[in-house]
């Protein structure tokens, strides 16, 4: 398959999971409680389940890794990882800042990543060597003065460990508390790729949660990382910087660095 095609199939990916989720928002759903503490409802196993009949239809000699349903072919070069529904607390409280995440590895390595938005109607493409896009235009991040007037967005303070959060808090240090923001998931990503925040930083994600970030982000001129400056692939452990301004990488490390 070429890269043009992989993303063809990327967005109807996409296509079948907002399908299945757009009914099922601010519905009445039951939910589980997984054992890493996460919500699940049957709108994200949903989801995931209609992602993965296409690809066994499109990409057959393709692996899949899932949030919901785990890995098969695992000894493929290729991999499709999804996340059905990014965010699945703000999709049950009926906010509109959950995202369906669709990534494609080559060798452990994502050329190709997906945030799409089924509500709202917002779709980030981005794929490697080319210009990410927001509905199908180009996107840009935004270049920030100083890191003191940077919009920093996480998940939440409690999805830190105290040490983790010992190094957020040092960070926060040198930015506005008033331009901080909590909550959002991956919808943060996609905003720092179109220049409405600068920084996201986060701790103990999975593959499934920042695959599918890397090429959008840096496909808009940013920089994703982990809180070392490390490059990010299939055996990062997790702690990922989104940064709009490669300007200021350098002291972001520095400061997240400042308890390890």
């Amino acid at each position: 398959m070429t890269l043009a095609s992989d993303i063809l199939l990327a967005n109807r990916l996409a296509d079948v999971a907002g399908t299945v989720i757009r009914p099922l928002f601010r519905a009445k759903l039951a939910h589980e409680i997984k054992a890493d503490f996460s919500p699940v409802t049957e709108a994200d196993r949903a989801a995931e389940e209609a992602m993965r009949r296409l690809l066994e239809v499109e990409a057959p000699s393709d692996g899949i890794i899932g949030e919901e349903y785990g890995s098969e072919r695992l000894d493929a070069s290729r991999h499709w990882v999804i996340d059905p529904i990014d965010g699945t607390a703000s999709f049950m409280s009926g906010r509109p800042i959950f995202g369906t995440l669709i990534a494609l590895l080559q060798e452990g390595s994502p050329i190709l990543g997906v945030i799409d938005q089924p509500i709202s109607g917002e779709r980030w493409v981005g794929a490697v060597g080319q210009p990410t896009l927001f509905n199908n235009r180009p996107a840009k991040t935004r270049r920030c003065g100083n890191l003191a007037d940077a919009v920093l967005a996480a998940t939440g303070p409690h999805h830190f460990s105290e040490d983790d959060g010992k190094c957020f808090t040092a960070l926060t240090s040198q930015t506005s508390r008033a331009r901080t923001v909590f909550g959002g998931d991956c919808y943060n990503y996609g905003l720092l790729a179109i220049g409405h925040v600068d920084l996201v930083v986060e701790a103990g994600l999975k593959l499934h949660d920042f695959a599918a970030l890397i090429p959008i982000v840096e496909g808009a001129g940013g920089t994703m990382c982990d809180w070392h400056g490390n490059q990010l692939h299939c055996e990062s452990e997790g702690h990922v910087i989104a940064l709009g301004d490669h300007a200021h990488i350098a002291q972001v490390i520095d400061l997240l660095d400042y308890c390890n």
